[in-house]
C-alpha cells in the first residue's frame, strides 16, 4: 500500500478551506436524537449563507419531530478524509415564515423551491457553535476551528 505525506494546514488555511467547502458542497449529514428512539441521521441538501447552514425537509419528517424535542444537532460533510463537523442548535422556519433571502438562495442553488410544493416543508437553520476540520491524522491536533460561535485564528 502506498502512502502519501499529508501537509498540515494552519488554522487560517483550514478555516478558508472549510468555508469554501461549506459554500460549494451540496449534501450534509444532519444528526438528531429523539429521547425515546435515539439517534437519527440523514443527508440533506444545504446552503451556507456565511454564518449558518440552511436545510429543508418535510414538516412531518423524523428529523423535524426530533428537533421539536431537542434542537441540538451535529452536521457533517460527506468525506471521511477531509472531515468537517459542525455542532449547534437548529431553528425551524415554516415554508411561509422562512426569510425570503434564505429560501431564494436554496431554490437558486438546487433548482427546486420547497415553498411551491403541495405538502409543507420546514427550513432548518443551524448557526454552528463549534466547527471541527481535519485531513488525516496529522491534523487531529488543533482540529477545532470555532468555539462558542467564534472562529479561531
Amino acid at each position: 500500500m502506498k502512502t502519501t505525506e499529508i501537509a498540515r494546514r494552519d488554522v487560517l488555511e483550514r478555516r478558508r478551506d472549510t468555508v469554501e467547502r461549506l459554500s460549494a458542497e451540496r449534501d450534509i449529514w444532519i444528526s438528531t436524537a429523539h429521547p425515546d428512539h435515539g439517534p437519527h441521521q440523514v443527508p440533506l441538501w444545504f446552503c451556507w449563507d456565511g454564518q449558518a447552514v440552511w436545510m429543508c425537509t418535510g414538516e412531518t419528517s423524523a428529523t423535524v419531530r426530533n428537533l421539536r424535542k431537542d434542537p441540538r444537532v451535529r452536521l457533517a460533510l460527506p468525506d471521511t478524509f477531509d472531515v468537517v463537523l459542525l455542532h449547534g442548535e437548529a431553528e425551524c422556519f415554516s415554508d411561509r415564515s422562512v426569510p425570503e433571502d434564505a429560501a431564494d438562495a436554496f431554490a437558486e442553488k438546487f433548482g427546486w423551491d420547497p415553498r411551491t410544493e403541495e405538502d409543507p416543508f420546514l427550513y432548518i437553520r443551524v448557526a454552528p457553535k463549534t466547527v471541527f476540520a481535519w485531513r488525516g491524522e496529522p491534523e487531529l491536533r488543533g482540529r477545532v476551528l470555532m468555539r462558542e460561535g467564534t472562529w479561531l485564528g
